[in-house]
């Protein structure tokens, strides 16, 4: 009997792992589907720096206020991160690298919210596409342009999504469902949540959410 999961993915952005997550969620997904198991997925709001003026901060500079990593340790990191996401979601290519700058990201929730709203299938286009707009193409995820292209890309409307991000819609929607989730014990991501029960967490490989949604899904 086919079983649809229910699947809120709590992330960010500006997040690599939430790279790493949703590929390896999509490919254990695909092949799921041979055993008659799919999932509606939700992207949830998730800030990493809530605090991050619009100007952003040098990712290396921000890497070491935070957690005190060294350049080399940095560079480093980024070279794994970049591995891992290449393995788990193919075709996706993160650029990072010393210059590269970290942003506030709550403009962009507000326009994956209103995505939502329209529907489950172009709020995943337009998560992939600020995916590609910070990690592939190194844009300035504050500016509302860049937003905007990108909600265009994902084959939503440019002139509403415009409109959306100037008249600052959703800001009372996302603000909420980030505390709902912080209130949840979300407080890292992805946080993968399965039919608001059963919690995956982090960046897992595709053998991973595999073995886990297919138990999730006996015992629904």
């Amino acid at each position: 009997m086919p079983r649809t999961l229910s699947i809120d993915f709590v992330s960010d952005i500006v997040c690599p792992w939430c790279v790493v997550g949703l590929g390896g969620l999509t490919a254990a997904l695909e092949t799921l589907k041979a055993e008659g198991i799919e999932a509606q997925i939700r992207f949830q709001p998730f800030e990493l720096n809530p605090q991050m003026p619009p100007e952003g901060e040098n990712i290396v500079e921000h890497i070491d206020r935070k957690y005190g990593s060294t350049p080399e340790q940095s560079a480093a990191n980024r070279a794994m991160i970049t591995e891992r996401a290449a393995e788990a979601w193919p075709g996706f290519e993160i650029r990072m690298g010393e210059d590269s700058r970290i942003w506030n990201t709550f403009d962009a929730h507000r326009l994956l919210h209103w995505a939502g709203t329209v529907g489950m299938a172009e709020q995943r286009a337009l998560k992939a596409a600020l995916f590609t707009a910070h990690f592939t193409d190194g844009r300035t995820m504050t500016d509302a342009g860049v937003l905007a292209e990108a909600a265009a890309t994902a084959g939503l409307d440019r002139g509403e999504a415009e409109a959306v991000l100037a008249e600052g819609r959703y800001a009372a929607e996302v603000r909420a469902a980030e505390d709902l989730w912080r209130s949840r014990g979300i407080n890292a991501v992805p946080a993968v949540v399965v039919e608001g029960k059963w919690l995956i967490s982090g960046g897992q490989p595709a053998s991973v959410f595999e073995e886990a949604l297919r138990k999730m899904a006996s015992e629904l």
